[in-house]
């Protein structure tokens, strides 16, 4: 199930158990809704409330991090990319035919992570198969440096060409990362529970509905943030493309 759906599966199932709650209430008998019945009940929303409250917000914290984490990871390795175009230059015209891979390598990869036109799991995966950096260091290895700059230069490439392959499998592996379906399970009988309490005591009109719906609406919400910001390279909330494309018009100059 993508995002998208959990979030409206949730509203649905938040609301409904306001408007279940609004349905009990005119079916149960008068002293269910006594005072004291309403104070008990006060109570057990409250506690479900601090608890939803607490966990949505923890989520929402964590998935920014993830999300935070993820877009320097790009950053970086978009800095990485320019700065060891730069190197291959300073070795020498050697390196032309790997820095052309390498700008050709590049456009392929931010194709494949920020499609135009492809559903939003098929970029991570093509990522995931691409083996461009590998090959172009194995390329680079063939070269055999003539003088004390181009041994250098050739250490520093070989460096950078090991922290982009490693981070390109940090990538890989953050996007594994998944909330627990039965985490999110409970999480959304908490709120349905809530709803269904506020609306065993509210009066039933239309402003109340709306009311109730807009509150299950931005519970849901949080919900889909959640969800899309847990998997930054996936769905309607990405990264930016940004510093690669940037990076993708210094290469080659």
């Amino acid at each position: 199930m993508t995002s998208t759906y959990i979030a409206l599966f949730s509203t649905a199932c938040i609301f409904g158990g306001a408007l279940l709650g609004l349905h009990l209430k005119r079916r149960l008998p008068g002293h269910h809704l006594n005072p004291d019945s309403k104070d008990t009940v006060k109570l057990g929303s409250g506690l479900l409330a601090t608890l939803s409250a607490l966990i949505l917000g923890l989520l929402v914290s964590s998935a920014k991090n993830s999300f935070d984490t993820m877009n320097a990871e790009i950053v970086q390795s978009a800095a990485k990319i320019v700065y060891l175009d730069r190197v291959l230059a300073d070795y020498g015209p050697e390196t032309k035919e790997i820095r052309d891979q390498l700008r050709r390598t590049i456009a392929l990869r931010i194709r494949m992570i920020w499609p135009a036109d492809v559903t939003n799991n098929d970029g991570v995966a093509a990522f995931e198969k691409g083996k461009g950096i590998e090959e172009l260091q194995l390329q680079m290895y063939q070269l055999t440096p003539g003088n004390e700059l181009q041994r250098a230069m050739f250490q520093q490439a070989q460096q950078v060409f090991g922290e982009l392959r490693l981070a390109r499998w940090v990538v890989i592996e953050q996007t594994q990362n998944a909330l627990p379906m039965t985490f999110l399970v409970v999480l959304l009988f908490w709120l349905t529970a809530l709803h269904m309490s506020f609306g065993l005591f509210a009066p039933t009109n239309w402003t109340v509905i709306f009311v109730l719906l807009i509150c299950a609406l931005s519970e849901a919400g949080a919900i889909f943030l959640i969800l899309e910001m847990s998997h930054p390279l996936s769905g309607l909330i990405k990264v930016s493309s940004a510093p690669m494309l940037k990076a993708l018009e210094h290469l080659g100059q």
